[in-house]
């Protein structure tokens, strides 16, 4: 992970070496990796030491074996650390565009925490070592004999393997720090000391384990508050802290067995996950569960796209067309802006409220007064609907200016570290504190957390329902929005929006009288209508279009069969695919009432990126390749579709259509040592797919607007918005 080779392109190797804590990467941020690394180290002695330390079985009969044990054990802790800390300097000096007195702090947090903690595991083992040894090891055996078999059987046979496969050592390395000759007279097979070793080692074992899981209770309990929310990375070593010493636990009782036994377990678990043993499912906010679910089938889906309910939602969409159109005057037809938003984590949510501050100052507001529709995914649909919002607030006449680049800065904060951690805490302590959104209640699970964070970077402006913006929506103050996350069951979109919106389901250039077409979609508002749907917290709609894997969770919503929603990415992770139907359900309207339609795509990656050579294939490689391929080009599957419904518009629309993409992309042709090559991901200078971004990474993001292509799109977009059609022409 330290070094780039696993999860590079994810950003995992920055929550290791710029770990932020409180939003701030310092001393007290390093000081908890170093606390938290120094416990994973002690879990690999102790398991190391239950699973191998009768191959070395001279050590049970020195004084403070366990201590002795560690030191001799410690290469590759050393290597780890030393590795850690060169790869540490080497992105601090390259990335962060840090002093090097705030290096020498970060550094300092990080072997104070680690020294620190060091110490105290290995006090804790010196006195407890003794004193077991001394006044209670006898009780504590004889007890452990009678009540667990297993343990003095697996003993036992640790001390026959002991006696056979002993492993050579003539010197070993004291806590003197000096090197001592093994003494061969010393019986290093007494059964009844060797079998003393091994139960106190399990006890301590045992003792640190309930220690670490302490811990996570405490922290869990008050994880909303944000000093007791740990680095990323910090958490992500306790679950492995965790692990290990389970590893070693499962060691010490099954023996040569273990691997047998944690098969077993692992069968057992995956049964009774199958059974929803464990089924915790992650909620919307705002939805009624306690009434019966609704009926999810094709029969109700074809219903609920009759001909009959869609003519009645294009009636009421019209009437915001029409409003749409009052605000320009009557002798000029205006151009109709369509803005579509890709996801990708962080780096979309400030791409794309970087691209719309930038677009609507140099066209004086034009963009978003011209804007009818904003459709996309992930974090892209997060920056635009605060963009969004701050416009509707200014409208209203709250005294706030939507391009200050505050808010951008408030975007890009981390939103990372909780999630981690309450993926670690929830796991154990799910369903200890609870909250009240619109009259129901529910458990602050992931789902919360991220919401919390949602609300927290957008300055506490989007936490409503997503019926508060149907007002102005109708009205075209604002423009209207299209969340629409996929149903996991079958693929569909889920169509989320304050307004009816059951044509997005009219086909576009359909067979005459063929009446098995597949239904693409839901209206969420039409199909939940007894969930109490209007009270849908539209943070949670925001949280069910960004479900990034493994990190956000599926939301469960109160369907028959029940349904899982997932990132809207999956499907069209630009929008444009939604944005050609609604242009296709209008098109006569559209004809009619502008003078053509821009699309204004705001994408987080580029369109035409270099195609990778192909490489030597490995078996792996071989084995891996055909899902892949599929997973690495879905972009270019979503790309060569959204081109063919978008070339197929210019069949049905009168009207000129013109397309604006602004990319987010590797590009040395502005402010160079703002693109300097990333130390980790060094072939790749764009900012990494996650829910955290490093300071470069901000400033390379914020600062690609400037980039030569993407002035140059702008500038045609200002032509075309500035350029006055009359209605005659």
């Amino acid at each position: 992970m330290i070094t780039g080779n696993f999860g590079k392109y994810l950003g995992i190797p920055y929550l290791f070496l710029d770990p932020e804590y409180l939003n701030k990467v310092n001393f007290t941020s390093f000081f908890i990796i170093g606390a938290v690394l120094s416990g994973f180290t002690v879990a690999f002695h102790i398991t190391c030491y239950i699973s191998d330390g009768h191959r070395f079985s001279f050590v049970g009969a020195l004084s403070k074996p366990f201590t002795k044990f560690a030191l001799n054990n410690s290469i590759l802790p050393i290597a780890f650390l030393i590795m850690y800390v060169q790869q540490i300097i080497s992105f601090q000096i390259n990335n962060q565009y840090g002093t090097p007195q705030d290096l020498m702090m970060d550094l300092l947090g990080l072997f104070s925490g680690f020294g620190v903690f060091t110490a105290l595991y290995f006090i804790y083992f010196w006195f407890t070592n003794k004193d077991i040894f001394k006044y209670m090891v006898c009780r504590l055996d004889e007890k452990l004999k009678q009540k667990v078999r297993v343990t003095r059987a697996s003993a036992m046979k640790k001390l026959d393997i002991a006696r056979k496969k002993q492993v050579r050592v003539d010197n070993y390395f004291d806590y003197t720090f000096r090197f001592k000759k093994v003494d061969d007279h010393k019986d290093f097979y007494d059964r009844q000391t060797i079998i003393q070793v091994f139960d106190q080692n399990h006890f301590n074992l045992v003792v640190i384990q309930a220690l670490i899981l302490a811990v996570v209770l405490v922290l869990g309990i008050f994880k909303d508050n944000p000093a007791f929310q740990l680095p990323a990375a910090a958490s992500s070593i306790i679950l492995l802290t965790i692990l290990v010493m389970l590893a070693g636990a499962f060691s010490y009782w099954f023996g040569s067995w273990s691997g047998t036994a944690s098969l077993i377990v692992f069968l057992i678990f995956n049964y009774l996950a199958g059974q929803d043993f464990f089924s915790k499912p992650e909620k919307a906010f705002g939805l009624n569960y306690s009434v019966a679910p609704a009926e999810y089938s094709v029969e109700n889906l074809q219903q609920l796209a009759s001909p009959d309910s869609i003519r009645k939602d294009k009636v009421i969409t019209l009437n915001i067309l029409n409003n749409w159109r009052k605000k320009f005057p009557k002798d000029q037809k205006p151009k109709m802006v369509f803005v579509t938003v890709s996801g990708g984590g962080k780096r979309a949510t400030l791409w794309a409220m970087t691209a719309l501050q930038t677009v609507d100052s140099i066209t004086h507001g034009a963009v978003m007064e011209n804007t009818a529709l904003i459709t996309g995914a992930s974090g892209g649909l997060i920056g635009a609907s605060f963009y969004r919002e701050l416009k509707l607030r200014q409208k209203l006449g709250e005294p706030i200016d939507p391009n200050a680049v505050d808010y951008r800065e408030s975007l890009s904060t981390d939103n990372l570290n909780p999630l981690i951690f309450s993926f670690l805490a929830n796991g154990i302590f799910l369903g200890l504190t609870k909250f009240e959104y619109a009259g129901q209640n529910y458990v602050k699970d992931r789902a919360f957390t991220f919401e919390k964070e949602l609300d927290e970077i957008t300055e506490n402006m989007l936490d409503k329902p997503i019926s508060f913006y149907r007002k102005p929506e109708a009205e075209a103050i604002i423009p209207m929005m299209i969340l629409t996350p996929i149903i996991t069951n079958d693929g569909r979109k889920l169509y989320i929006s304050p307004q009816p919106v059951s044509y997005l389901d009219s086909e576009i250039l359909s067979v005459p009288d063929y009446t098995d077409n597949k239904i693409g979609g839901v209206d969420f508002r039409k199909l939940f209508i007894n969930h109490m749907s209007d009270s849908l917290r539209f943070l949670s709609a925001l949280r069910m279009s960004a479900t990034f894997p493994y990190i956000t969770p599926n939301t469960t919503l109160p369907a028959d069969p029940s349904i899982e929603i997932m990132d809207a990415g999956v499907s069209d992770n630009f929008g444009l695919s939604t944005t050609a139907r609604f242009m296709y359900a209008f098109r006569d309207w559209i004809n009619e009432n502008t003078s053509g339609v821009i699309l204004l795509s705001i994408r987080d990656s580029p369109k035409l990126g270099e195609i990778p050579p192909q490489q030597g294939q490995t078996l792996i490689d071989n084995i891996t390749q055909p899902i892949s391929s599929v997973y690495n080009n879905l972009e270019n599957f979503q790309d060569i579709n959204n081109d063919a419904l978008i070339g197929q518009a210019t069949a049905w629309l009168t009207q000129p259509l013109d397309r604006i993409e602004l990319q987010y992309q590797s590009d040395n042709s502005y402010v160079p040592i703002l693109q300097k090559m990333d130390s980790i991901r060094q072939n790749n200078a764009r900012a990494s797919l996650s829910w955290r971004l490093t300071t470069r990474e901000k400033q390379n993001v914020m600062n690609n607007i400037h980039s030569t292509r993407n002035r140059a799109e702008m500038e045609k977009l200002k032509v075309l918005l500035e350029k006055p059609v009359d209605n005659n022409q």
